[in-house]
């Protein structure tokens, strides 16, 4: 009965783990401000409210919170045209473009026990803006109609639904699929997007800010 005890302790402890722990924090402070460590303190809040929900509560969830986040071109933000931030760098700076809130909503999803497998990074065409764009998908199963999170539409809608987008594929670190509406389409591959995501996990590693 200890030893049960012990790992309950250990399972909750874990669980109640913070997004963002105390040592991060104290970095972003230091480096961005006290506004900025006061959106950390808030994200770790709604995380940790949003442990035990069901996943659709954990998606609307997390996309809110990011949502409140101002876009900014990676150009202006980072002097480079295409630069995949951490979300500590994300929500550091408050401003960010459309990858940056995929990554952020990703890896706070997981964290909140939603099985990345469910969860893919997936390259559209936006018919509104005449350009290519990235949301965050969501698939129930893998011939589900996918969720999709979108910075650019507030509202969490089935794929089927966004007819302003035009999908090309879905990446989820481990295989790049041609997207399609229902499903996850044909396995392809794409190394500049590999390289982007390799070094993602580097930099995550380090808990870059």
């Amino acid at each position: 009965m200890r030893t049960l005890g012990i790992g309950v302790f250990l399972a909750t402890a874990l669980l109640a783990a913070p997004f963002a722990e105390e040592s991060l924090v104290g970095r972003i402070e230091a480096k961005y401000g006290k506004f900025a460590k006061n959106r950390f303190l808030y994200l770790n809040d709604t995380m940790a409210k949003l442990q035990g929900r069901s996943d659709r509560e954990k998606l609307e969830g997390v996309n809110d919170f990011f949502n409140s986040v101002r876009y900014a071109s990676d150009l202006k933000v980072y002097g480079q045209s295409d630069y995949w931030a951490t979300p500590w760098e994300f929500l550091g700076r408050d401003m960010g473009d459309c990858e940056d809130y995929v990554i952020a909503k990703y890896f706070a999803l997981k964290h909140l026990g939603i099985d990345p497998k469910k969860l893919y990074f997936t390259y559209v065409k936006s018919r509104r803006f005449k350009e290519p764009h990235m949301v965050l998908t969501y698939f129930e199963t893998p011939k589900s109609i996918p969720l999709v999170l979108d910075n650019n539409n507030f509202k969490i809608f089935p794929a089927d639904q966004r007819r302003d987008l035009i999908p090309i594929y879905n990446f989820n670190g481990d295989a790049l699929y041609l997207a399609q509406q229902k499903g996850l389409g044909q396995e392809v591959t794409v190394n500049k997007t590999h390289k982007k995501w390799d070094q993602l996990l580097i930099n995550m590693q380090r808990n870059k800010i």
